[in-house]
Order: structure tokens, then sequence, then C-alpha cells
């Protein structure tokens, strides 16, 4: 009996050790900016930031003139209420407060009417606005700026979701930033980038351990990009909720009672 006992002993403590073993991610894959390379040693990257998104059907724009007549600026500001433009503290409230591009590619300007602005990038729109008005006004400052900025981070991340996004561009790691980081069972290796096009959507892979990845084309995020996070491929098998303690207490309580019963 006691030979017998003995027996399963080893077979427990070697069924414990490949739990814990299987359940743990090499840090090498948790490491952002690696140097795997001769050339990953530099510490200088060139990129230059290609943020040239052109305006297409749908998108909503905020416009705001600025003259030296108040009663003119009220006129031209009908959504935002002239000065009273500060006031503009939600989502909501930007977005009423924008001028939406029709089917057409046009955006309804007060006093210049319609105005073409199509795959235009928003310095062209605000140049466009600008020339059209300088038929009425001398002296004016156009101010224009992209409203629907958003971006969407899935996968292995903390807060998975999509993200507005007010400044005119952000980066891979501020996006994955604004989801509270990466989990430790994400493939930093194989992040995909999911981008809009003329004729639909294409799929982008980017290595996040990688330095070279900063100056990757990639690296700068356009507006409606997706970043998905994939798991590594030990996440299949559950570990990331795996009932440590009851398993724990489980084989902790069957060696004792081998042990007992082996002594006895």
């Amino acid at each position: 009996m006691k030979k017998s006992l003995s027996v399963f002993k080893p077979i427990l403590w070697l069924f414990l050790f490949s739990i814990v073993l299987s359940s743990c991610v090499p840090m090498k894959k948790m490491l952002y900016l690696q140097v795997k390379e001769n050339a990953d040693t530099l510490s200088t990257f060139v990129n230059e930031r290609k943020i040239d998104y052109r305006i297409q059907p749908g998108d909503n724009l905020y416009i705001r003139v600025i003259t030296l007549d108040e009663k003119t600026t009220l006129m031209l500001n009908p959504l935002t209420g002239g000065a009273g433009a500060g006031n503009m503290t939600s989502d909501a409230s930007v977005y009423l407060t924008s001028y939406t591009v029709n089917e057409a590619g046009y955006l309804d300007f007060p006093l210049v009417g319609e105005i073409f602005v199509r795959n235009m990038n928003v310095d062209e729109v605000r140049d466009a606005i600008a020339e059209e008005l300088k038929v009425y006004l001398k002296e004016l400052v156009v101010v224009v700026k992209l409203v629907n900025y958003n971006l969407t981070v899935l996968g292995e991340v903390l807060r998975q979701g999509q993200y507005k996004v007010y400044q005119t561009d952000i980066n891979l790691f501020e996006a994955i930033a604004l989801a509270n980081g990466m989990t430790d069972f994400a493939n930093r290796n194989k992040i995909a980038i999911i981008r809009l096009n003329k004729t639909g959507s294409s799929v982008h892979y980017v290595d996040m351990t990688r330095k070279d990845i900063l100056s990757s084309d990639f690296y700068y995020l356009k507006p409606n990009d997706i970043v998905y996070v994939p798991p590594v491929k030990g996440k299949q098998f559950g570990f990331a909720t795996f009932p440590y303690v009851m398993i724990l207490s489980t084989i902790t309580t069957t060696i004792l009672l081998l042990n007992y019963f082996q002594t006895n």
C-alpha cells in the first residue's frame, strides 16, 4: 500500500509543476522596443507624420470664423453661439455644433452657401472657406477641425472600446494607453491595424516588440482605424481564468492524505 501511494506523489508534483509552467508568459514576450538585431541599437528614428486624412461624406467638421465685428462673428457661427463656443463640454454638444458633409461632398456654410470639400484635408477646407469669405470680409481667421476622429481598440487590452481623439494625430502606443494597456496574454508581435481605404478596408500587422516600429508607416494612426491585439497561443488553454486556488488546494490535500496513509 505504501509503495503504491509513493508512486502517486511524483506524479502529483509533476502535474502541479506543469500547471504553473504552462500558465506563465515569458517576460520576453511582454516587453516593448526590444533589441533583437544590430539595427535595433539605434536610438533615433525618422518618421514623418503623414496625417493627411481626406474629408469624406458623413464627416463632421467644427468650423469657427473670427472677425473684428461681434455681430458678423455671431452670424457666421450660429451653431457655436459666437463667443459662447467655450461652453461645449460633451461629445454630443461637439457633434451638434459641427457641420456634416453631405453625400455629394458639400457642406452648407452661412453667407457663402455650399462648398465642395470632399477629398480635401482640414487645411484645404480652411483655405477654401477663407477664400469664399474674403469677398465679404477683409479681416478674419478661420478654424477647422475634424470632429469624428474615432479609434477602436479590441482584443487583449484592459479596456476595449471606441475612443474619440481630440488632437491632430495619435500613435500606436498612445492608442494602447487609452485602452489601459495590454494584458499579459497579448501577442505584441502581431498587432493588427484595420484601415479604411477607397475600395474597402486593409489589414496591416506591426511588431511592437521591435524598435523599428518607430519608423513604421503605421506607427501613427488615422481616423477610424481599428487596432486589434490578438492573444498568445497559451491563452487558448484558459489559464487567464484558471481556478488556481481550487486546484492547488485539492493537490495539497491529496498529498497530505497520501503522507498520512503512508506513515500509518
